[in-house]
């Protein structure tokens, strides 16, 4: 028999927090993984961002999605998935997914570069680290 505490329930125990992030990424190109390169940086996410924001950046240099939004955004359980969308015919897109831990989380990103049907995989692990700090004081990216 399964029982909840008596108390406050919270709706999303596994949710993304905001603050500041210790992440490490890889870009896997197809047939190329062993030759991959973990780079750590610190990032800050915040929850709120507006609308159609990206929740995690993609963190790999020279990516075509800075100006991108997401769509299709669902969490289920300790699950954060969706789609990033860019404008323009033949534009670059991507499918994100994260499984969700209270203070870390690590996931994958698919990436499709546009017309070119170039395929990439950013592998990303992250663990909360504190707060952000204010901007002026702040090494870290905001995101």
């Amino acid at each position: 028999m399964l029982m909840q505490p008596i108390g406050q329930i919270l709706a999303d125990p596994l949710s993304l927090r905001s603050g500041l992030y210790e992440m490490t990424s890889r870009l896997e190109l197809p047939h190329l993984e062993r030759w991959a390169i973990d780079r750590t940086t610190r990032v800050c996410l915040s929850s709120h961002e507006k609308s159609g924001a990206i929740p995690v950046p993609v963190l790999s240099a020279n990516n075509p999605f800075d100006n991108c939004t997401a769509t299709n955004l669902t969490t289920d359980n300790a699950t954060l998935a969706y789609h990033i969308v860019c404008p323009g015919r033949g534009a670059a897109k991507a499918h994100a997914i994260y499984a969700l831990a209270p203070d870390k989380f690590a996931g994958r990103v698919a990436m499709v570069m546009g017309a070119k049907n170039m395929t990439m995989t950013e592998v990303l692990h992250a663990r909360r680290i504190g707060d952000c700090e204010p901007v002026a004081r702040s090494s870290a990216t905001r995101f």
